[in-house]
């Protein structure tokens, strides 16, 4: 029996992009069986479904092989036959290949044995008399008997099964399969045909524990091509895969949107061809191969876009290249981004050196934070004046940092290393004020100390004394405070003796002194005495600029107090800066401590702002935008104002629904959405 008049010759070879056209696999599979074959003309594998997209692996292997080689021929379950210079003469399946080899079992019964004996399953042959011929070592293992125990004898006498009558007297090639009486596996019965005739079967058992590895395996294969094939299909990036001679072999879906090629249009032609064609340049996988490492380029495509493209060799242990794997990410917009990043960095580098340069202006009881115009006028006169010993008369509003301005003269002046003494005139009772300026000798009053006491302008000696709230002290009390200024020299309560002092004098009043001049509430030659060297400091709301970058350093440092991270939202930062702040910076560093310590959440948003800085400047500004800002958050900030000031006007959603023209509901909503639904009715 020769392989040649076994081999089956009704078959057909197309190429891999053959197969893609659906009529062409309609007519192959009409003709017989199809193999479909690559570029190089190198059997990928075979087809039998018109559906089928990936072919099945076959084996090659020469007549002589057949003959002579020790293969293992499970592997395949077909196998093509070529002669000596590789052109295929046929196809044969393996279970003819089992038959020839039992045929052939007098002539070669040690390669024969050898094959059955390498199978690794419990194996059993019988011929057409039903006599056990051979059994493996699985089998004699599992039996417990030697080989020399069991062949010639009948094969009932190992197995009762009626089914080995009925497949030798058959000509069905077709494997009957049977479960064990013990459930712990099953056999296979295989029919082995000369002619037509039966000359005897093959028993294979499987161990159900074999069977479950090979579903499991099975199973996990299915669902890692799955994978593979949803991660294709899904990838924005392209996905390009090349065998080792830079043959297309596989590209995801994205390759259409990025090179305008269907993946069909691709798989099959080689990455020489294509960059040739100009569909993208350079070509990854021909860098790859030609260096035989990891490549990473841009890759321009004949689209106009820009691609970053990494490209990986899969080596086999020999160190051959058996495939490419490309990765390309399009970026042609990043280009664009890294342009305006660029710019942006710019911008925040500015701001950065602008920020420096306001944190550098530190102070011994604070920190100055300048950004208008106006202020840093201020603080140019207040170090222009810090190396003269002129009085300076410091006016503002309260709480608008006169203690600060102060300060920072005192400084900058050449007395910084001499005491420098504050007071508050205005927190001083007016029966103690001039003993605490002037001090007193012993006996002075009741309750004088025995030893007397030193008085704030004999303690700032060569120093500096700033007298906060100028304004406050009484006209009694002025005459005294003249002669100082004039004389340098002052007479103690209670005392005879004459002080010699030598004291800077920096004053501050929120005051109008010329007013109070005019009403006779302060003395005309004091004021002139004072007003030397007048520094006034705007209002918050004479300079919006200062505001943000001062709510910001009020926040770090509340921040850093009390060991927290709060930040403010964009809305809650413009309208910080909108807000008149009739307080100054004192009531702006307060709201902040406020907000710090009763917001839960990591950012600021508008609804945390107190209802009264919100009310504040709804009346006094009405309907009203200062900045350039989103239409959307404009409507928002408006339509807080009209419900703050509804919900003050009136104590029922009804009532405000109907002023507003909306429905109830969405005056509740709304309310709730701001936290403003407290204390409200829904009805009238």
């Amino acid at each position: 029996m020769e392989i040649k008049n076994l081999l089956n010759t009704d078959y057909r070879i197309v190429t891999r992009m053959e197969w893609k056209n659906t009529d062409i696999r309609k007519q192959c599979l009409e003709e017989g069986i199809v193999f479909v074959t690559d570029g190089k003309k190198r059997i990928l594998g075979m087809m039998a479904d018109c559906d089928q997209d990936e072919p099945i692996p076959v084996g090659e292997a020469s007549l002589l092989a057949i003959e002579q080689d020790n293969l293992s021929w499970d592997s395949y379950s077909i196998w093509l036959v070529i002669d000596e210079i590789g052109d295929p003469l046929g196809w044969i399946g393996r279970e003819v290949i089992y038959r020839h080899l039992y045929h052939s079992y007098k002539q070669k019964k040690n390669y024969y044995e050898s094959i059955l004996a390498s199978l690794p399953f419990r194996i059993t042959v019988f011929d057409k008399d039903c006599r056990i011929r051979y059994a493996n070592k699985q089998e004699l293992e599992a039996q417990g008997v030697l080989l020399d125990q069991i062949v010639d004898k009948p094969m009932k006498s190992m197995d009762k099964d009626a089914s080995v009558d009925r497949v030798l007297t058959s000509t069905d090639t077709k494997p009957v399969v049977r479960v064990t009486e013990d459930k712990k596996g099953i056999y296979t019965l295989t029919n082995v045909l000369d002619g037509g005739v039966s000359i005897g079967a093959i028993k294979i058992y499987w161990e159900a524990a074999e069977i479950e590895k090979i579903a499991m395996n099975l199973d996990s294969y299915v669902n890692l091509v799955q994978d593979l094939k949803a991660v294709f299909d899904s990838s924005y990036d392209v996905i390009y895969v090349s065998d080792g001679q830079g043959m297309t072999l596989r590209v995801s879906s994205a390759a259409e949107r990025l090179w305008g090629y269907k993946e069909e249009e691709l798989v099959g032609q080689t990455v020489y061809e294509l960059e040739k064609k100009g569909v993208f340049k350079p070509s990854i996988t021909r860098l790859v191969l030609e260096k035989k490492e990891k490549v990473q380029a841009i890759q321009t495509t004949k689209t106009g876009r820009r691609l970053k493209v990494v490209g990986t060799p899969i080596k086999d242990e020999d160190g051959n290249i058996i495939r490419v794997i490309n990765t390309s990410r399009d970026i042609t917009e990043e280009s664009r981004l890294q342009s305006e990043l660029e710019e942006t960095k710019q911008i925040m580098q500015g701001y950065k050196r602008e920020l420096e340069q306001l944190k550098q202006r530190t102070l011994q009881d604070g920190q100055l934070i300048v950004k208008s115009q106006l202020m840093k006028n201020v603080i140019a006169l207040a170090e222009k004046v810090a190396d003269f010993d002129s009085t300076v008369l410091i006016l503002g509003e309260s709480g608008v940092g006169k203690e600060i301005i102060a300060s920072h003269i005192y400084q900058n002046s050449p007395r910084k290393d001499k005491p420098f003494i504050k007071v508050n005139c205005g927190a001083i009772p007016e029966n103690l004020l001039e003993s605490e300026l002037f001090g007193y000798d012993k006996g002075a009053f009741t309750g004088a100390s025995k030893d007397g006491k030193m008085g704030l302008f004999e303690l700032a000696h060569d120093g500096t004394l700033f007298l906060d709230e100028i304004g406050e002290i009484p006209l009694a009390l002025q005459v005294k405070l003249l002669r100082v200024l004039q004389e340098k020299e002052f007479v103690r309560v209670g005392g005879t003796r004459s002080v010699q002092v030598n004291v800077r004098i920096i004053a501050a009043t929120n005051r109008n002194l010329e007013e109070e001049v005019r009403k006779n509430a302060f003395r005309e030659d004091l004021y002139y005495r004072l007003n030397v060297v007048p520094i006034r400091i705007p209002p918050l709301r004479e300079r919006q600029e200062d505001i943000l970058p001062l709510a910001v350093h009020f926040l770090e440092k509340c921040n850093k107090q009390f060991n927290t991270n709060k930040s403010f939202s964009r809305e809650t930062a413009e309208l910080l800066q909108a807000y008149k702040w009739p307080g100054n910076v004192r009531e702006l560093q307060n709201i902040i401590e406020r907000l710090v310590v009763t917001t839960e959440q990591k950012v600021i948003e508008v609804h945390h702002l107190p209802d009264a800085l919100l009310q504040t400047q709804t009346v006094a500004s009405g309907v009203s935008v200062s900045n350039i800002i989103p239409l959307q958050q404009a409507i928002e900030l408006v339509e807080r104002q009209l419900l703050t000031m509804a919900k003050e006007r009136y104590n029922t959603t009804t009532k405000i629904a109907e002023v507003l023209g909306v429905n109830q509901s969405t005056i509740s909503r709304k309310l709730n959405k701001l936290g403003l639904s407290d204390d409200l009715c829904k009805n009238a």
